[in-house]
């Protein structure tokens, strides 16, 4: 008995897709386009998202030939997906002007957090203090303030769910790498959420 585009895996679908099969290729865009979309205004904007999406499936269908299976089929396109939109973000000299690295935390010289209490309490809370739109729109221009190389692994690994593995594979890096990105990306945030309820050094 056949197997329907929609019950073939990923992977089958390229190769056929590769082959000329029109059919199993718009399976695919049906399957990612929306996580194609939202990885776009994640990383770039929702006005700059439909060109990036355009462009992501444009490459995707140019390169399927290359495509030979040594990572999953959505970690390739995912791969694909990241540059474009950072090729996208630089050809429209879009890079915010306004880096977080200002609201990592503090150290004394003994290596203690230099935080006050105040400060060291109030990410437990920050919901409360804070209106939830106003945090929800304030946390995503945080995120577009980020540096590229921590925008990029905060987002895909919480964000949009992949494992560290399937970001390192994205993003041509080892795990550590990784894990030490996303975590500077989570201390930024942290920070600028802190200040921005209120509590200042």
């Amino acid at each position: 008995m056949a197997v329907s585009d929609a019950e073939s895996s990923d992977e089958v679908l390229a190769a056929q897709a590769a082959g000329g099969d029109g059919r199993a290729f718009e399976t695919l865009v049906v399957r990612y386009q929306s996580r194609v979309f939202r990885l776009a205004c994640r990383l770039t904007s929702e006005a700059d998202a439909p060109d990036v999406l355009q462009e992501t499936f444009l490459q995707v269908h140019r390169h399927l030939a290359e495509f030979r299976g040594a990572s999953k089929f959505g970690t390739w396109l995912y791969r694909i997906a990241t540059n474009a939109c950072l090729m996208h973000r630089r050809a429209a000299s879009r890079r915010p002007s306004e880096p977080l690295d200002a609201f990592l935390p503090r150290f004394d010289g003994l290596g203690g957090h230099a935080g006050t209490p105040d400060e060291l309490r109030v990410v437990t809370r920050i919901d409360e203090l804070i209106d939830q739109a106003t945090l929800a729109g304030k946390a995503r221009d945080a995120i577009a303030r980020l540096p590229d190389l921590y925008r990029e692994a905060f987002v895909l690994r919480d964000l949009e769910g992949l494992s560290t593995t399937e970001v390192a594979e994205t993003l041509g890096l080892d795990a550590a790498a990784v894990r030490q990105r996303v975590h500077r990306a989570r201390l930024m945030l942290r920070g600028f959420l802190t200040d921005l309820a209120g509590v200042k050094p």
